[in-house]
């Protein structure tokens, strides 16, 4: 019995965390063109004093890796992420919660489907609601909508 009642809460747990997982993405949509929306993108984060520790190019890698994995799905015409940090507010989330660190350092995406071709969503995922965190959400959400033209 007690074995069935742990069965029954991991499966509710797993359906309540997937449903979580589609809701914590923050995204926003242009028209421009890609090259133009990651340049923006970056443009965003370095213009705020923030340096870009790494740029993913997640499309690339899918695309590349496609046959190896044993598939040949489009997925997106172009794909990459910016990881930065910012001693401010990592300092500012870590100093109201030390385990904060977890969320260090911070990403945004930019993709263009190849279903939706012209369409790119800039976003990222947000940080639980919380002291420090709500600070970094606010920080993350001026650069994302700064760089698909939402300001």
């Amino acid at each position: 019995m007690l074995l069935r009642f742990l069965a029954s809460l991991a499966l509710i747990s797993a359906v309540w965390s997937t449903a979580l997982a589609a809701d914590d993405v923050t995204r926003h949509v242009s028209e421009a063109p890609f090259t133009e929306v990651v340049a923006d993108l970056e443009d965003a984060i370095v213009n705020r004093g923030y340096v870009v520790d790494y740029r993913g190019h997640i499309g690339d890698m899918l695309q590349r890796t496609a046959g190896d994995v044993g598939s040949n799905k489009p997925l997106y015409r172009n794909a990459e992420f910016f990881q930065f940090c910012s001693a401010v507010a990592s300092r500012k989330a870590m100093e109201a919660d030390i385990g904060n660190i977890a969320y260090c350092p911070y990403v945004l995406f930019a993709y263009e489907t190849d279903a939706e071709p012209g369409k790119v969503t800039v976003g990222f995922r947000r940080l639980p609601a919380g002291p420090g965190r709500d600070e970094v959400n606010v920080l993350l959400d001026e650069i994302a909508s700064e760089a698909s033209g939402d300001l």
